[in-house]
């Protein structure tokens, strides 16, 4: 394998060479190659764990994303992502890489994180995107489909998706065949369809429709979720105030439970600095079945600690609130939760979290840290991370 790649770097630049002559500068499908544009992430990150189980772990870890975007062909373009995470100075003392120590879900990997094929070429139906092939797809805040981007290994799907936007609306359409986890054991094959649908010019804000139909595949399970959301601000002479509200609900089969969703968050921004509280309900289907997000991108809610990122069957309520702002380009922010069971009375904890980060050019440096003090769930944990990010 190696004597092989090793010819294929000998070679290389030959068949460019060759490649150049015969399809000649003007062709218009090398011209859509050598138009295109190189893109580069890499991540470096410290991680501390404390779950006050395990032994403390601790990951050092590099990782690198190298892409590259075809110019346009016919209105085609196309776009492929190699991802690898591998670990630095030999700080590899978390599990699973390690047995025996607290969980960083960084595990070393070097694979095709994403290679698609897009159309935009519609000039009678302008604002249309199809794309086809392995990709990253978010929507809205990332709470029911999202990337998992805080990860060093981030959460793609292969799919085909559709999507149409102008001045006042925005629909898009997914049907994804697999999802690609942020670890090995979170890799599906599947049969979900996604759906979403917004109104960009509702009265000070977003209002958004959802349907996300998830099914394994080849196995009798379903998770179909149905919600409204609205999210939006509010002008006013000193200040801007800040209105969140959704509402979803969600059946599971086999066992034909159902359980709701329910966020509620108010806000405002002041002189910089943003205020806000909320209220988020996963709800419980009698103490049987909590409401899940399994395709969410899980760590932004329900605290850094990542308590909760399956949420319990008798449901979780999650009362926050949050502090952010900059300082002197410094961006700040700190959060405390109140968590507590939906069904029944259990009081499952609280955790504080604070963040700081700059950007410096193409650099962004960070300081993050989550402390989870435990009652009725769980144990005590406490994690640091700090990082530095270029991209290009």
């Amino acid at each position: 394998m190696k004597g092989r790649l090793l010819s294929l770097i000998v070679v290389a630049p030959t068949l460019l060479a060759t490649a150049n002559v015969a399809l000649g500068e003007d062709d218009a499908f090398y011209t859509a190659l050598k138009g295109g544009t190189p893109k580069l992430n890499m991540r470096l990150r410290y991680e501390g764990v404390d779950d006050g189980v395990n032994d403390n772990a601790e990951g050092f870890t590099l990782r690198t994303r190298l892409g590259y975007q075809t110019g346009k062909l016919g209105g085609f373009d196309a776009y492929a992502e190699f991802e690898d995470t591998h670990v630095v100075l030999g700080v590899d003392d978390y599990g699973p890489e390690t047995a025996g120590y607290a969980v960083i879900a960084d595990p070393r990997v070097t694979e095709l994180n994403q290679s698609f094929i897009r159309y935009t070429g519609m000039d009678s139906f302008e604002g249309f995107v199809a794309a086809y092939g392995r990709q990253r797809i978010i929507y809205d805040n990332a709470r029911f489909i999202g990337n998992v981007g805080w990860r060093q290994d981030e959460q793609t799907f292969d799919a085909t998706k559709l999507d149409y936007s102008n001045e006042s609306f925005a629909v898009s359409a997914a049907y994804l065949t697999k999802v690609n986890g942020i670890t090995p054991g979170f890799d599906a094959f599947v049969e979900d369809f996604l759906f979403n649908a917004s109104w960009k010019k509702a009265p000070g804000g977003t209002l958004t429709a959802y349907s996300y139909m998830l099914q394994t595949k080849d196995v009798d399970d379903s998770r179909d979720t149905v919600g409204v959301r609205y999210s939006g601000s509010f002008p006013m002479d000193s200040l801007t105030m800040l209105l969140t509200a959704e509402y979803a609900q969600q059946t599971f089969d086999p066992s034909d439970s159902d359980a709701s969703y329910m966020l509620l968050e108010a806000g405002a921004k002041i002189s910089g600095v943003t205020v806000k509280v909320a209220q988020e309900v996963l709800g419980s289907d009698d103490g049987t079945y909590g409401f899940q997000t399994p395709l969410a991108t899980k760590h932004a809610f329900n605290g850094w600690a990542d308590k909760f990122l399956v949420t319990p069957i008798t449901g979780l309520q999650d009362t926050l609130v949050f502090v952010g702002g900059a300082v002197k380009g410094v961006n700040l922010g700190a959060a405390y939760h109140t968590f507590s069971a939906d069904d029944g009375d259990a009081d499952y904890g609280s955790e504080i979290d604070v963040v700081a980060t700059k950007k410096f050019g193409p650099y962004v440096v960070g300081l993050k840290y989550a402390d989870y003090s435990a009652d009725d769930f769980s144990d005590d944990t406490n994690k640091v991370w700090a990082w530095t990010e270029l991209s290009f």
